[in-house]
């Protein structure tokens, strides 16, 4: 974009920006445990990882894992070749059965076309993988 150009923000890449305890813990779950790329260093005390086309910004705060809600979202083409793939990684799913119209298959929530599932990273961070089609 030139100077000038007016930029919307439905033109901007968006990211997940996720408060962690213990940086170096952070890291070794999102790069070892689940599998995401290192992305370039955004500046000292943060951690960027690559999914797609997206980034994930891993930072410290003491309010770490105190939203209840999903903190980022990956959407796969298999959610349960993918979830199989992170419980060999040790990674543990959770169960919700107040979810409107989902019957639950194991570790996946299932409707239709739709498959999710949630897990938590260690600082209780809920993390949503899900495939749709």
């Amino acid at each position: 974009m030139m100077p000038g150009d007016d930029m919307k923000l439905a033109d901007a890449d968006c990211m997940a920006t996720i408060a962690v305890r213990d940086l170096e813990k952070a890291k070794s779950f999102y790069r070892d445990t689940i599998g995401l790329a290192p992305g370039p260093q955004a500046g000292p005390g943060v951690a960027n990882f690559r999914s797609g086309n997206s980034t994930i910004v891993v930072y410290p705060s003491q309010y770490a894992g105190t939203n209840r809600a999903t903190a980022a979202t990956f959407q796969v083409d298999d959610a349960e070749a993918v979830v199989n793939d992170l419980r060999s990684r040790g990674v543990t799913f959770e169960h919700y059965d107040d979810l409107p119209g989902l019957e639950r298959r194991g570790d996946l929530h299932v409707h239709g076309s739709f498959k999710g599932a949630w897990f938590k990273d260690p600082d209780g961070n809920i993390i949503h993988v899900l495939s749709v089609g």
